[in-house]
This record gives structure tokens, C-alpha cells and sequence, in this order.
């Protein structure tokens, strides 16, 4: 078998191909259209969106996908802690990268959501954006939510993530990394009664930055509420009410403190550890995961490649929280 033969396997083996050679993709996924008819239709396609024209502070994570794809070159298939091994259970691709239109975050969304509806069998495979900055997850929401026959009461969300991203309107703008899931609700992809958002910490803009979310019963559990225990126990009660109901994981980096994560563009100081991070979702484990992004990763602010480093990791969490419900159906 050449090396071209097994890279475009499932998940090359390392001892035969190093991970130092080849065209980096997400884990070593072969590219979409390399995936052998064996190994079709694929169950996960990531895709990367280079887009950052909607931060309100450090821009850069453009560069996120490209410093995503080299760290996860390391990634192994395997989790040790849930079990699975995901490329036993799972068929994953590298889609590729979105278009972007740098000087229109709304054109971008909208070109993103168009090409990822062509990725994969829109019946079966489940789309997996990685960004660039918050904003790329409302399309990557709306493509999924159209692939799960948009559901008329929206998706449940899995959010982990320091800010809360309900913003209305900055600078003027309704289009930003500060309001992806404000637009999610209006347009009916996510259901904010059935929304956790975990992590939220640090000072606010205003004393009334969460009650957009609170009015409409998202589940909010901030990091101190988690340190202390109880938030703990409202997320184990939040996942456990999901049932088969369809969800969405949304993972922006900056939920992790920058002493663990210091490459992202809204640092807030005071959250979760990598281990704690990698923990949270791993907790995840039996829910129906019908789509997710990592977003928020910039590379110039990450000397030593850690965030960029975690966040592959997180993607093998990920996938293993829904590598684990299809191993558990089959069985």
C-alpha cells in the first residue's frame, strides 16, 4: 500500500505514515472527495471558515483553522477516559475551507451556510465548523438545522464559551461575534428553553448583558457556579432532560483561561483549565449530536502552539461524544 492508499483511509496509521508528512488535515482525516466508497457516506466532515471580520477586539483568528489542522496532526483516535475509539465507529473528512467575504461579516455567513449544505450526504453526514471567530456558528447552525429537516422548535445548544454572545446590535452591526445566537433564535435554529451556556465569567459591558438569555430560559451556569458545585449539577440535570432531542456544540476557546489558552481574541482571566475543558465535554457523552464548531483560536497570540494544541484535543472530545451514542446504538 502507498502512503497516498493510506492516507486516504479512515485515520492513517502513524507508524507507517508519520505525522510529520502529508498535507495537514483536521486529525489526519483524509480530504472529503479522497474518501475510498467504503467509507461512505461520511458521518462527520470538518470544515474550516478563515473569517474574523466580526471580533470587537484582536482579530487574527482567520489564521485559527490553518494552526488547528498542524496541531491536530498529533491527535490519536482513541479516548482513553470515554472508551471509543473513533475511527472504528465514525467516517470523518476534511472538507476543506469555507469562501469568506472579508469585508462583510452577513455575506460570509451566508456563503459559509451554502457550501457547507453541499459537503457530504446532506441525510447522513453531520457538519463540523471550525473558525475563525463566534460569528461562523450561525452558519454552520443553519446548515445543520436545515439538515435536520429544520426542525420548527430549533435545535438544542450546548454552548461553552466565557461571553454569552446575545448582543444585539455593536457598532452599529447586528452581524458579529457577540450575536450569533441573538440571530439563531430570531431566525428558529436554536431553542433558547433548551440552551446551556457554561463558563460565562468576568466583567460585563452592562449589568444587563444576560437577560436576553435569562428572559428566554437559557440555563446559565457561570464558572464560579461550576467551581462551587451546584452549576455542576444543573448541567448533569440539562444533559440528562436532552433525551434524543437533536443538539449543537458550540466551543469558543476563550471559555478555557488564558493561562491554559492564551492564543484567542477576547482573553477572560478566571476559567476552566484544559483538563476541566476536555472534562466538560467528555461529560457530553450519550447526547444526539447533530452538529458543532470550535471557534476563537489566534494563533499570534499562542507562543508555543497550546491553544491551537487544545483545541484539536477538544475536536477528539467532540467526536467522541458522538462516536460513543453510535457505538452505543450499535451495540
Amino acid at each position: 500500500m502507498s502512503p497516498l492508499d493510506v492516507f486516504r483511509t479512515r485515520l492513517p496509521n502513524a507508524r507507517e505514515f508519520p505525522r510529520f508528512a502529508g498535507v495537514p488535515t483536521f486529525c489526519r482525516f483524509p480530504l472529503l472527495d479522497q474518501v475510498e466508497p467504503a467509507h461512505r457516506p461520511v458521518d462527520w466532515v470538518l470544515y474550516g471558515i478563515p473569517y474574523d471580520g466580526g471580533v470587537t477586539y484582536r482579530p487574527g483568528a482567520r489564521f485559527g483553522p490553518r494552526a488547528i489542522r498542524e496541531a491536530s496532526q498529533y491527535v490519536k483516535p482513541v479516548n482513553l477516559e470515554l472508551g471509543v475509539n473513533i475511527a472504528h465507529v465514525l467516517s470523518m473528512a476534511d472538507g476543506g475551507d469555507a469562501p469568506v467575504r472579508p469585508y462583510s461579516c452577513k455575506d460570509t455567513l451566508d456563503a459559509a451556510a451554502a457550501f457547507a449544505g453541499g459537503l457530504g450526504d446532506p441525510a447522513h453526514t453531520h457538519l463540523f465548523a471550525v473558525g475563525g471567530d463566534h460569528s461562523i456558528a450561525y452558519a454552520n447552525l443553519r446548515a445543520t438545522w436545515e439538515r435536520a429537516g429544520r426542525p420548527a422548535g430549533g435545535l438544542a445548544l450546548l454552548h461553552f464559551d466565557a461571553h454569552l454572545d446575545t448582543a444585539d446590535v455593536v457598532w452599529g452591526h447586528q452581524w458579529t461575534h457577540a450575536s450569533p445566537f441573538i440571530r439563531a433564535i430570531e431566525d428558529g435554529l436554536i431553542d433558547p428553553a433548551r440552551m446551556l451556556s457554561v463558563g460565562i465569567r468576568g466583567p460585563l459591558n452592562t449589568a444587563t448583558d444576560l437577560d436576553y438569555g435569562r428572559e428566554r430560559g437559557v440555563t446559565l451556569v457561570t464558572y464560579e457556579q461550576w467551581r462551587a458545585g451546584d452549576g455542576a449539577d444543573r448541567i448533569r440535570a440539562f444533559l440528562a432532560a436532552r433525551g434524543d432531542e437533536a443538539c449543537y456544540l458550540t466551543f469558543d476557546i476563550d471559555c478555557v483561561d488564558p493561562a491554559f489558552a492564551p492564543g484567542t481574541g477576547t482573553p477572560c482571566c478566571g476559567g476552566f483549565s484544559s483538563a476541566e475543558a476536555l472534562a466538560l465535554v467528555r461529560a457530553c457523552a450519550g447526547v444526539n449530536l447533530v452538529g458543532a464548531d470550535l471557534v476563537e483560536v489566534l494563533p499570534d497570540r499562542d507562543p508555543a502552539g497550546i491553544t491551537a494544541l487544545l483545541a484539536s484535543h477538544l475536536i477528539m472530545e467532540i467526536l467522541s461524544v458522538a462516536a460513543v451514542r453510535r457505538a452505543g446504538r450499535a451495540g
